[in-house]
């Protein structure tokens, strides 16, 4: 992972690398999230966990980063003779996009608001030098 945005902008990113840069979110995560989006049908994370060859509770961990970053979506289904379990799926990637684009503007504007104030803070600090003494 990059520790400056500099590093960032150089590195050949792909659309996938979203997920890390603006959500901080793990390869793992990646995986799950692309496996969820090649599936037609919503997976529990018994099948997610079998599937990425990972522990239930690893694979449950990455899911939960995941609903939180809101990449997906957990349903219940209920069973006819009472109880439940959860199924996920892919948040619609429209949805994922807007929210990342409001995210980058927000950022964006709370970087110019830092800009103005380091300018103001920093270019007065820095003064002219007085100028040398004339003589007659």
């Amino acid at each position: 992972m990059a520790d400056a945005m500099s590093e960032y902008l150089k590195q050949d990113m792909q659309c996938e690398g979203l997920l890390e840069c603006i959500h901080g979110l793990k390869g793992l995560d990646r995986e799950i999230f692309k496996l969820l989006t090649d599936r037609s049908e919503p997976l529990t994370v018994d099948e997610i966990a079998e599937e990425v060859d990972r522990e239930r509770s690893t694979a449950y961990r990455s899911v939960q980063r995941l609903l939180q970053s809101g990449f997906v979506q957990k349903d219940q289904i209920n069973y006819d003779q009472g109880g439940y379990y959860h199924v996920f799926r892919p948040t619609d990637p429209d949805e994922i996009a807007d929210d990342m684009q409001r995210m980058l503007n927000d950022w964006y504007a709370k970087m110019g608001q830092l800009i103005g104030e380091f300018r103001e803070k920093y270019g007065e600090a820095i003064e002219e030098p007085p100028a040398a003494p004339v003589e007659n």
